[in-house]
């Protein structure tokens, strides 16, 4: 008996993974990207906006929150373009092979893209070799998605 169920259980296992989507840094069992801050008023305040869990889009198996209808709008629009890279995590993090939790402080729009890390020293050694960890964390973040969805 035991020998038909462990290939059905792989098969289901590989399944799931397959229908997983991306990677996403979410708080908990709530699915909130980015704890409940609001994407794009990165790009257009300049600065943390909380989001409004009455105005909120799913987006790759995570809810975003925003602070206005506009925002939810344009990341609608362009979800691509707003998106945190490596999914919410902390670049360097990513740039090292592994995945980090963030400090929101931390943010920093570069090359049209939002960017976190770990914590302020981290986001210096980050922006010592921004291209270069950019290029490996980039290079690093497939095997992270399918090895952590």
């Amino acid at each position: 008996m035991k020998k038909i169920y462990v290939p059905i259980l792989a098969l289901l296992f590989s399944a799931i993974n397959a229908f997983a989507g991306d990677l996403i840094n979410v708080s908990g069992a709530s699915g909130i990207a980015l704890n409940g801050y609001d994407t794009v008023a990165f790009f257009t305040e300049k600065k943390p906006v909380h989001g409004d869990p009455g105005i909120s889009i799913k987006y790759q198996g995570a809810t975003y929150l925003f602070s206005s209808k506009e925002n939810r709008d344009k990341f609608e629009s362009a979800p691509a373009k707003y998106a945190p890279q490596y999914g919410g995590f902390c670049a360097y993090g990513a740039s090292v092979g592994a995945l980090f939790p963030v400090d929101v402080d931390t943010w920093q729009v570069k090359n049209g893209k939002l960017y976190f890390n770990l914590n302020p020293a981290i986001l210096e050694a980050f922006n010592k070799d921004f291209k270069g960890n950019v290029k490996k964390a980039t290079a690093n973040w497939p095997d992270l998605k399918s090895e952590n969805s």
